[in-house]
């Protein structure tokens, strides 16, 4: 398989991982909001592991492509359209944004934990499976054996499911953070973060052009990689 026909196949494995990744993260906000009496989102079919229901143009397929090109490979990130939540439908609002908000990243931990256990559960049994997928990883190129599809899957939805969930949990507009922060202290902050919103998305783009995510990021993905390949000889 050629250098080109295998960075190809990565970018589809790792894109067909965020669209589920996501789409699971909204489906999250989706059920979280039915729970509390509002049915918006899932009268528009939010509730969905089918990734169209959740597309953006931008954050889900162009954002992933310039992500991967960027990072040579290394690292792939998108988003979904936001899900439609009306509080006034809810019973407790403030618990409601609360839970609502927190949904979403608690869904991508979750995800991630069990990809994690299943790497473990393959080191436990087949040390040389991880080992290989340590080599792919560091030489960026797929490994050999039968076991290789299943890991490399397996770890690009540990990394990208924490990844998303330590994102969103950025406390900036229209990010999941900002929603749990104006829910446990309400008041000014809430009033605040009202200002801040029509220029949140602008921030995020001075945070990701100045590095601040990398410095983020980095030691998540460290710590990642010490608990699957930590111990292999």
């Amino acid at each position: 398989m050629g250098s080109l026909t295998l960075k190809v196949v990565d970018f589809v494995i790792q894109l067909a991982v965020i669209l589920f990744a996501i789409s699971f993260h909204e489906s999250a906000h989706a059920y979280a909001a039915l729970k509390f009496g509002d049915t918006t989102a899932r009268d528009l079919g939010r509730i969905s592991l089918n990734p169209i229901r959740h597309l953006d143009p931008f954050g889900s397929v162009l954002l992933p492509l310039i992500m991967y090109i960027a990072s040579s490979g290394r690292l792939i990130f998108g988003a979904a359209k936001p899900t439609p939540v009306n509080l006034s439908n809810t019973r407790n609002p403030r618990l409601a944004n609360l839970v609502v908000s927190a949904a979403g990243p608690v869904s991508n931990f979750l995800l991630a934990s069990i990809a994690l256990l299943a790497l473990l559960g393959i080191k436990s049994a087949n040390p040389e499976a991880i080992a290989q997928l340590a080599r792919a990883v560091q030489g960026h190129q797929f490994a050999s054996g039968t076991l290789a599809p299943l890991t490399y899957v397996l770890f690009q939805f540990a990394v990208v499911n924490v990844l998303l969930g330590v994102f969103n949990l950025i406390p900036i507009p229209p990010l999941d953070g900002s929603g749990v922060l104006v829910s446990v202290f309400g008041g000014g902050i809430a009033r605040a973060y009202a200002a801040m919103a029509p220029f949140g998305f602008i921030l995020l783009i001075l945070l990701m052009s100045t590095g601040f995510l990398s410095r983020i990021f980095r030691p998540v993905l460290i710590a990642i990689y010490r608990v699957v390949f930590g111990g292999l000889a």
